[in-house]
């Protein structure tokens, strides 16, 4: 009895150790193609669900409660002999430290969305070779959405992920699809993993890391240091903006965290905002209507 139930254990914790990075919900809108057999786009979202949550992506050991809430939107604009095309919106959250509050990590829409799929199709991550775009764009996302959550907890932290997604990015460069080029779009999947790996753009990284951990994680416990870092860390962005105006990484921040810095200055403790509100207008004027909703 004692060895069955020793035995049990072993089995339970391993289940609860060694899980999956994601837990991911995906979408397939195909509200805009003109298909009366809706079997084919059913079977595409659950072929890129279980592709999602089922792969191990990392070497480390996560809990259940550690997997990563995130969600992948594809809205299909065209479909004909097993080719879609379409945009995919890719978002991600991170829980905060001691408290029931989930942070936009990602906010992300990839317009450069083309692949082919045949119903039923196995998708099977290699990383040593490229195998599909529609297996490149899923996997490349992955590590993407893993790495930018490992940054947020240790400087750096992401380093290795976005490692693996730059890999799959040179892989996929044979393919000439859309997306994986240096060529044309300068917002895709090619410049944004080569953007964050540069040093050109460590300021993005850092605002990233000390938002988050010396910020947001202390929030319930000093308010009013939390919110004085939360404006200093916006500083690094500043840097980065003098020396690279218009960065993508820099709109690619604000997307996802826009909203929830009008809800931080406007809510609870009140600190001095006149030089943040202007630093948020010269770095981020494409968001000037979001600013102007801090109340404060």
């Amino acid at each position: 009895m004692i060895k069955s139930f020793t035995l049990f254990a072993f089995i339970l914790f391993s289940i609860e150790t060694f899980t999956q990075e994601l837990r991911c919900e995906v979408i397939v809108n195909s509200d805009l193609v003109n298909q009366t057999n809706q079997q084919i786009f059913s079977t595409l979202q659950q072929s890129m669900q279980e592709l999602m949550n089922s792969q191990v992506w990392t070497s480390q050991n996560w809990n259940s409660e550690e997997r990563i809430n995130c969600s992948l939107i594809l809205n299909l604009t065209a479909y004909s002999d097993n080719n879609f095309e379409g945009t995919l919106q890719i978002q991600s959250q991170r829980p905060i430290y001691d408290s029931n509050y989930n942070s936009p990590i990602l906010n992300f829409q990839d317009f450069d969305i083309s692949f082919s799929y045949q119903e039923y199709q196995p998708l099977f991550y290699n990383s040593n070779n490229y195998e599909s775009n529609l297996i490149s764009i899923l996997s490349f996302y992955a590590y993407m959405i893993i790495g930018l959550d490992a940054d947020t907890f240790r400087p750096q932290g992401g380093q290795l992920f976005f490692s693996y997604a730059q890999q799959i990015s040179n892989l996929a460069q044979e393919s000439k699809n859309d997306g994986w080029v240096s060529t044309g779009n300068r917002k895709n999947r090619y410049w944004l993993v080569d953007s964050i790996l540069s040093n050109a753009f460590k300021e993005f990284r850092t605002t990233n890391y000390k938002y988050h951990r010396n910020g947001l994680d202390v929030m319930t416990s000093d308010q009013l240091n939390a919110k004085t870092n939360i404006a200093n860390s916006l500083v690094y962005l500043s840097d980065l903006n003098k020396r690279r105006p218009n960065s993508f990484l820099i709109q690619f921040f604000f997307d996802a965290k826009s909203q929830e810095i009008v809800n931080i200055f406007s809510d609870g403790i009140k600190v001095e905002l006149d030089a943040t509100k202007q630093l948020l207008r010269r770095v981020a004027p494409f968001f000037n209507n979001k600013w102007k909703e801090i109340k404060n």
